[in-house]
């Protein structure tokens, strides 16, 4: 799905969003950690970008990439809008909005019926239609991501959610759909 954005402002005419490509995982990794060093987003790995290149839209000015945000499926109806980030030298372009209604395309494209984010910037989230929801109504993202997380017992992001169609809910979470660690009373006696 590449598109070159129509625009009115002649600024955003050489902008394009288009889907990632391998060749563009160092540029990627570059960006999101670039504010993860900051602690404003969590850092990925470059192996982790390499593995879900698949999820990347990414915007491009001139070859370079200038913005990023992937679409990770999280289950059959639903996915979370991650990894957003766009370079502060491109200037407010609305390169983070055409970003995130890449992945909300796509996302109706595959009849979710929800997706969700966990974001420090809530007001841009709020302009494309997501509220916000306690993080115990993310339940598989919860027992599926944050677990492993080294913010789990600290986070503070927040949960952002945008419905795809009116009246439909996610598939109800039962446990049982993931590994949740447990411990055996009986091993942790052993001295």
């Amino acid at each position: 799905m590449e598109t070159q954005l129509e625009s009115q402002d002649s600024q955003n005419s050489d902008l394009e969003i288009r889907r990632a490509r391998t060749s563009d995982g160092v540029q990627i990794h570059a960006l999101i950690n670039k504010y993860a060093n900051q602690e404003l987003m969590l850092p990925r790995s470059l192996l982790s970008i390499y593995e879900n290149i698949r999820d990347f839209h990414v915007a491009v000015i001139d070859a370079r990439i200038v913005g990023c945000s992937a679409l990770h499926f999280t289950w059959g109806d639903m996915a979370e809008v991650r990894s957003l980030a766009v370079d502060p030298e491109a200037g407010k372009r609305g390169i983070g909005r055409a970003l995130v209604e890449a992945n909300i395309a796509e996302a109706r494209q595959h009849g979710l019926v929800q997706v969700y984010a966990f974001t420090y910037v809530k007001e841009f989230f709020a302009k494309l239609g997501f509220h916000v929801v306690a993080h115990e109504a993310m339940p598989r993202k919860v027992w599926m991501d944050c677990v492993n997380c080294h913010k789990f017992n600290c986070c503070d992001e927040v949960a952002m959610v945008l419905n795809l169609v009116d009246g439909a809910d996610p598939e109800p979470f039962d446990v049982s759909q993931v590994n949740v660690p447990t411990v055996n009373p009986r091993s942790s006696n052993r001295g």
